[in-house]
């Protein structure tokens, strides 16, 4: 099977992305593979391609249950058979998934770090062909990461207790170098393909805030972003509360989402954003990875946290269906203080806490730089070919001209060299603007020649400036509990009046606004989305995300050789779907007369090549029955069936009636005549384990096609 072949059937999409063929293709040759790409760059893919061309069934290591059940969901939407086993499962449940395991039902299946300590489930792995172990976030491995969890070192130790070793693939979005060589050494990768693809995302908006009303920048913020979906992450609970409290009072509907909710009110928070009933989180870090939804057009970080790896992370969550989304931190010293506090309350070796430390500092650098915000974020990351000037961030867009503030920053630096280079921001900041502050008074700060010499500004302003020089390394903090402000190789050139030191004032306006061609269809098709979501039970962005319907909105496919070339729209999902969302356009054209304001979307070249339903029934014409076809295909018998579908719509011969056991269609059709035919479930419920889906739909078939 052709992986190309498969991303275009199943998926919907003409060509990979940077990476992601050299990382399939390396699977698929029996190699370990290290793939560093970021949110959104296609990391799924590169193990779930590999999982339907390859024998056996793949373990794919997860740490977030939720994020098992969007991938399952979204597999089982494109017609690929996954399954998770988690501890939301009944004991009956996990018998029934383990034995269709062992019956080769699946290709993917997803599991926690922590359930691999279990027996059982290293019993069931031994008694399988398992290809390949695909590792998630696989940062999480190392304890130099944001997001260390002990529990990913069960990982080698259980992929050594396997009877033939797999192919082991490990896949995150943030690692710094030294992150990275933890997770090739602790994973014991066997000389691996290693693909780093960078880090940028292009369609990200950076912005950062400082010295704002935060609350009032929210609500000026969002009464322009009334159908946009969005997070707003805060670090304590208490804020979190009382900044949905603030949105709510104020007319937008804004759900919360914390460790202290219980696990009910916590899932029922996340589906209704998930599914678009609350357009708008308002979290803490709980609200982590596992978030898989395409559509969040903003990101808002009403604290700082941690560091440039949660940073990033957290704020990636935007724009994943590549569409213009915004990153944007609303900063305040008072931040700050409260990680400071966070890293305190926990015990740790000297070397980790002064890590930390820096890491912050890092990112309150980045709050404080006139430079591009994107080349500060990749350089963080170990890119080395950055541009100066990004062209989608606050610093570029920034036009004002810049201030010359050489004659305060060289006060500044004086004032720091006078205080022998001793203490930290505050008290160089109040000694700076003249305070009687006590402490100032008892180290006789008072009496040295730049007391009071910067009496014009505000002591928070002063800090401001302080901060600024240390994003710009005329200043530098030391690594500690307490950051003691320090003199760098640049500030003596400052102090000489050999370099001069400029800044500007920190632009207000803020994001593109997004175009819509044909916004009162895009509008219709998301509510045929979220009709089809809520009868399916899936989230909206599984059904087709908001870069496929406006693409559908651009091009305005009436048929379904056009449908299929949109992007995100594969064989499954055009059968599923395809003739409704057709529908609605066809009607939108009649309606409005509109016409497609773009050339007609590129065709795949098919010539030459015979469809994959004609294949399927060229085989059983031969006489093969459908569990041959599918095992010689390398699909299931549901897909298989769908393809006899498709065959017989289009008038070719297919006999239904020779497809199912007498004695099962009895049973079955006895089901049917007591629960009805609209839904399978309640038909399955109604039979014995071993009878399947797909018998119940040959029998269904058969009712229908042959009446």
């Amino acid at each position: 099977m052709d992986p190309l072949n498969i991303l275009k059937e199943y998926f919907g999409y003409e060509s990979f992305r940077r990476g992601q063929q050299e990382l399939i293709e390396g699977i698929i040759d029996n190699k370990d593979v290290l793939g560093i790409m970021p949110t959104s760059g296609g990391k799924s893919l590169c193990y779930q391609i590999p999982s339907i061309i390859m024998d056996g069934v793949t373990i794919v290591i997860s740490p977030l249950i939720s994020l098992m059940k969007d991938q399952v969901d979204s597999l089982g939407e494109l017609g690929i058979e996954a399954t998770y086993i988690n501890s939301t499962l009944t004991v009956a449940e996990q018998r029934k998934r383990i034995a269709d395991i062992e019956n080769n039902k699946y290709k993917l299946v997803y599991v926690a770090p922590e359930r691999l300590n279990s027996m059982e489930f290293l019993s069931l792995c031994n008694r399988v062909k398992i290809p390949l172990v695909a590792i998630d976030e696989a940062h999480c491995i190392s304890q130099w990461g944001h997001d260390f969890r002990p529990s990913y070192k069960e990982i080698p130790r259980f992929i050594n207790r396997l009877n033939n070793r797999p192919v082991v693939g490990a896949f995150t979005a943030t690692a710094t170098k030294e992150i990275i060589v933890d997770i090739k050494e602790l994973l014991s990768l066997d000389n691996p393909l290693e693909i780093l693809t960078g880090f940028d995302r292009e369609n990200l908006y950076f912005h950062v805030e400082r010295s704002i009303d935060k609350k009032k920048f929210l609500i000026d913020y969002l009464k322009n972003k009334n159908d946009k979906s969005g997070i707003i992450y805060c670090s304590t609970r208490k804020e979190v509360e009382g900044v949905c409290h603030y949105l709510n009072e104020h007319g937008l509907k804004a759900g919360i989402y914390h460790g202290g909710m219980g696990s009910a009110e916590r899932q029922e928070s996340q589906e209704d954003f998930l599914y678009d009933k609350k357009l708008i989180m308002v979290a803490t870090n709980a609200f982590g990875m596992g978030i898989d939804k395409s559509n969040v057009r903003f990101v808002i970080h009403y604290n700082i946290p941690k560091n440039m790896e949660a940073y990033y992370q957290e704020a990636g969550r935007a724009g994943r269906d590549g569409e213009d989304s915004d990153c944007i931190v609303l900063f305040s010293p008072q931040d700050v203080v409260k990680q400071k506090y966070i890293i305190q309350q926990n015990q740790m070796n000297p070397d980790r806490e002064a890590l930390l430390y820096r890491n912050l500092q890092y990112l309150v650098d980045y709050c404080h730089t006139n430079e591009c915000l994107r080349k500060r974020i990749l350089e963080y990351f170990g890119e080395i070919e950055t541009i100066d000037k990004c062209g989608n961030c606050s610093n570029c867009l920034d036009d004002r001209e810049y201030e010359d503030i050489t004659i305060d920053a060289q006060k500044v630096l004086s004032c720091v060299y006078r205080m022998e280079e001793k203490y930290g921001t505050t008290l160089v900041a109040q000694v700076l603007k003249g305070s009687r502050n006590k402490k100032v008074l008892n180290f006789g700060l008072d009496k040295i020649t730049t007391y009071g010499i910067i009496k014009d500004k505000t002591e928070k302003e002063i800090k401001q400036l302080i901060l600024y020089l240390v994003a710009e390394d005329f200043l530098k903090l030391t690594e500690s509990k307490f950051p003691v402000v320090r003199l760098t190789s640049k500030s003596i050139d400052v102090l000489k009046g050999k370099e001069k030191v400029f800044r500007k004032v920190q632009k207000r306006e803020t994001v593109k606004e997004d175009i819509i061609v044909h916004e009162e269809l895009f509008n219709e098709l998301r509510e045929l989305r979220m009709e089809i979501s809520t009868k399916n039970g899936v989230p909206p962005y599984i059904v087709f995300s908001d870069s496929t319907l406006k693409d559908m909105c651009k091009y305005l496919p009436t048929t379904k050789e056009e449908m299929v070339n949109i992007k995100g729209v594969g064989n499954k999902k055009l059968e599923s779907y395809g003739d409704r969302f057709i529908l609605v356009i066809a009607d939108y054209k009649d309606r409005t007369g509109a016409e497609t304001e773009v050339k007609a979307i590129k065709s795949s070249d098919n010539s030459g090549k015979i469809k994959t339903h004609i294949i399927t029934y060229n085989m059983y014409k031969e006489g093969r029955s459908l569990e041959e076809i599918a095992n010689e295909r390398e699909v299931t018998e549901g897909t298989i069936l769908n393809h006899l579908v498709k065959c017989y719509e289009e008038d070719k011969e297919v006999d239904w009636s020779s497809m199912v056991d007498k004695d099962l269609e009895e049973r079955i059709s006895a089901a049917i005549d007591e629960v009805g035919a609209e839904y399978l479930k309640p038909i399955k419920e109604q039979l014995p384990d071993e009878i399947s889906y797909e018998d119940i739909k040959k029998v269904l078939y058969k009712r229908i096609y042959s009446s």
